[in-house]
């Protein structure tokens, strides 16, 4: 492999790609507009935790904010975030402005891979003129492009970059070749040559989206089984036994794929006239469990006697167990709630960057040896603190009587103490 690797966007998905190739013995260009975190990782430190020092050292591995450094690149993998805005629409500025970007250093011959999840036909349709427009060159005459969507799982130490079967596409045969060349060289688990560009955008959309849908199933029978007095899990063990059925369990649905892809292909779906019923239907489920956990934990609490305003301590703010990741946590949902009931709500965290928290959302963490007893505990998030402290953790921070709830239930119920009512999504 003689290609030169630039890669645009150093988060979650594009760190693990840079150090991958970097540690190949490849040249890289690791480019961000964020200076703060350039400089974090020039020092050897990923705030993510999912790149070591020893990775971020690699020789050959060159972090910058100078766009003029990707000239140095024929090889530019693009991993910058695509979210939604608030009207729930595909906001692609941060791809166009990256777009943009190596618009500017390309040459004759380079080739622009994006890995960003996006909607079919983004990147012909989209990407490729503002690189047309930027660099004055004309694709397929001068540089070509392709899509290998990335399927990067925060905090999964099994599952990397390196052993993750790599979906890969390209504009042409020979561009596709090139491709899967440069990948095949790090990725011990394989490719799957993709028949388009295209196809390889669908079917990003549709892993995170089939996951959604199936997750909405199950939490819509969470619901149902809560108004019928059955204990999900056990439905759910019970239903197992059969030999084809689906391990999906219920619970906040947030993050940067599962809670935002389905958005994308919805979006594309109206486009061209069809009107996605049963993502749409996913989607609002999914959407309203913060606020229903919320409203079960208020309407228990609010029963009770209790001296002034009531106090919930809500356990967990990032969107999935034992990573920093707050992108998108449905946790702000039962927060925000349970103020608009007039609690007073004590958020706690051991992974969550609370300086972050705050920006994005207004949300203040509280140290653990600060938390005040409380009528409530809401066990938001899996957390590996809190399933190591279990019920010493819980009953240490809750008012006698208290009401538990226990989103992921991660609590052993037979262990409840009796001065506690555990309630389990």
């Amino acid at each position: 492999m003689n290609r030169r690797i630039s890669v645009i966007g150093l988060g979650y998905v594009g760190l693990p790609v840079a150090t991958t190739f970097a540690g190949m013995g490849t040249t890289v260009v690791a480019f961000d507009i964020d200076a703060r975190r350039v400089a974090e990782l020039t020092k050897g430190h990923d705030r993510t935790g999912e790149v070591t020092a020893a990775a971020l050292a690699a020789k050959g591995l060159n972090f910058t904010t100078r766009a003029a450094d990707l000239r140095q690149a024929d090889f530019h993998i693009v991993t910058v975030p695509t979210p939604i805005d608030a009207s729930k629409q595909p906001n692609l500025s941060p791809l166009r402005t990256a777009s943009t970007t190596i618009g500017a250093a390309l040459k004759s011959g380079d080739i622009v891979v994006y890995e960003s999840t996006v909607y079919p036909g983004v990147t012909e349709d989209v990407c490729v003129p503002v690189l047309e427009q930027a660099s004055g060159l004309k694709w397929k005459s001068d540089f070509n492009v392709g899509y290998s969507p990335e399927r990067i799982n925060p905090g999964d130490k099994e599952r990397r970059f390196d052993n993750i079967m790599k979906i890969v596409s390209g504009d042409t045969p020979e561009t596709l070749d090139i491709i899967d060349t440069v990948y095949k060289s790090v990725v011990t688990a394989g490719t799957h040559r993709a028949e388009s560009i295209r196809v390889a955008e669908f079917a990003k959309v549709l892993e995170n989206t089939q996951r959604d849908v199936n997750i909405a199933l199950i939490n819509e029978v969470a619901l149902i089984c809560d108004r019928l007095g059955l204990d999900t899990q056990d439905v759910l063990k019970a239903a197992g036994t059969k030999w084809n059925f689906l391990p999906f369990r219920p619970g906040l649905v947030g993050g940067h794929c599962i809670g935002v892809d389905p958005f994308y292909i919805a979006h594309k779906a109206e486009e061209v006239g069809y009107h996605p019923h049963v993502i749409h239907s996913g989607r609002r489920v999914n959407d309203g469990m913060g606020v229903y956990v919320a409203s079960r934990v208020a309407r228990s609490i609010m029963r009770r006697a209790s001296d002034g305003r009531p106090v919930v301590t809500v356990l967990g703010a990032t969107f999935k167990e034992n990573v920093p990741d707050i992108r998108n946590t449905r946790v702000v949902d039962i927060v925000r709630e349970l103020e608009d009931f007039g609690i007073i709500v004590q958020l706690h965290d051991p992974e969550a960057d609370g300086d972050l928290l705050r920006e994005e959302y207004g949300l203040k963490l509280t140290p653990f040896d600060a938390l005040k007893p409380a009528d409530a505990i809401v066990l938001a998030v899996a957390h590996r603190e809190y399933r190591d402290g279990g019920w010493d953790l819980v009953k240490g921070l809750m008012k006698p009587g208290a009401f538990v709830a226990d989103v992921p239930a991660l609590l052993d119920r037979t262990a409840t103490p009796a001065e506690a009512t555990l309630w389990r999504l």
